[in-house]
């Protein structure tokens, strides 16, 4: 099965090494992730692991509900057996063997890491001691929003100069447009726009720690997202 896990960023602190060398990490709670389903190239023509991490909660009040309740009816369905419906209960009459389900709570998050599944089934658990033997990881999560930004913090551009003939347009981008040919903006320049809230993977962090008591993964440097943040985290495919 290919080495990956889902979690949460915790946040960044600092270990010391053997040399005494002062080292950042991020804090990774990882795991443990059940798995939900098991792609096959034959079925579904490729290959991947489906893993759900962290339990949908119950409400914040003391009502006896639980915490299926707050799962939509497809969510329940997804990860257990025991949810009776007519479409079910027609599949089981006609002879259609039911596809096998982990049997546990709907999860909150759920992600598919593709590559070979080796002997991985539906139901078993992954911690992060399936990482004891991996040096670096790809760990993929979204990225801080920071809303609608000018060039100046979006892009890094240095601004118009701050002299006599500039009226007022000193953090402006400037003149955008082309000459007589061709007439138009290519596709890709950079302008003011939407500034984070997107898919960022940061590759080849090195492991620095594991800790299987507490479920917890420390990689050296940052990782996107603000703390609290769900990641995805795989074994790396970067050579060198």
């Amino acid at each position: 099965m290919a080495a990956g896990i889902l979690g949460r960023k915790v946040g960044m602190t600092q270990i010391f090494d053997e040399s005494g060398q002062a080292v950042p990490v991020t804090v990774i709670q990882a795991g443990p992730c059940d798995v939900l389903q098991v792609r096959t190239v034959e079925r579904d023509s490729y290959e991947a692991v489906q893993l759900g991490y962290l339990d949908k909660t119950r409400p914040s009040d003391d009502r006896p509900r639980s915490r299926s309740s707050q799962a939509r009816r497809s969510e329940r369905g997804h990860v257990t057996s025991r949810l009776n419906s007519k479409r079910a209960k027609r599949r089981v009459e006609s002879g259609i063997e039911p596809l096998p389900k982990a049997d546990c709570e709907p999860k909150s998050f759920v992600r598919e890491i593709r590559g070979p599944v080796g002997d991985a089934e539906v139901g078993q658990q992954v911690t992060v001691a399936a990482f004891e033997e991996i040096k670096k990881v790809d760990v993929t999560g979204t990225s801080i929003g920071r809303g609608f930004s000018g060039v100046m913090k979006r892009h890094n551009f240095s601004g118009q100069r701050a002299s006599h003939g500039v009226k007022k347009v000193h953090r402006h981008a400037g003149g955008t447009g082309m000459s007589a040919t061709p007439s138009r903006l290519f596709k890709g320049r950079r302008m003011a726009g939407q500034y984070g809230n997107t898919r960022v993977t940061a590759r080849n962090l090195e492991v620095v720690r594991i800790d299987e008591e507490n479920n917890l993964l420390l990689v050296r440097g940052c990782v996107p997202g603000s703390n609290g943040g769900f990641l995805l985290i795989c074994e790396t495919n970067k050579v060198g």
